[in-house]
């Protein structure tokens, strides 16, 4: 630490540098994992993390001899989907709903336009029953 470095500094250096050795892009992103059937599935993960650190001056003759302070930090990791890949096709298999977000109604899409075009083709075919 130079002179004109505050001891927090360094406090708040370690818990930053212990963060960055716990997340890694594998983190978010797993290692993948190939299947038996040739399928291979990625897990996908959120990750979030906070810190705080903070300290006290304590009065002394000597700037540097008194000091207090501390650095907490703290992470949550949260499986949040798959990707799956097999024949050729990526599919994103969610482990959760929000049906809140507009993520819910994006997935809907491909579902919606199955049963419309196959109402549109069912009235097309002037089949009795539907009438």
């Amino acid at each position: 630490m130079n002179n004109t470095e505050h001891p927090i500094n360094d406090l708040m250096g370690v818990t930053m540098e212990k963060i960055r050795e716990m997340v890694d892009v594998n983190t978010i992103v797993g290692t993948p994992i190939t299947c038996a059937d040739g399928a291979t599935i990625i897990p996908i993960s959120k990750v979030s993390y906070g810190f705080a650190s903070g300290g006290s001056d304590l009065p002394a003759k000597v700037e540097k001899d008194l000091f207090g302070g501390g650095s907490g930090a703290g992470i949550s990791i949260q499986p949040v989907a798959f990707l799956v890949i097999l024949n050729g096709e990526v599919k994103l298999m969610q482990l959760s709903i929000d049906a809140s977000t507009p993520n819910a109604l994006i997935n809907l899409v491909p579902d919606v336009m199955e049963k419309i075009s196959g109402f549109m083709s069912s009235r097309n075919g002037k089949n009795p029953k539907a009438e």
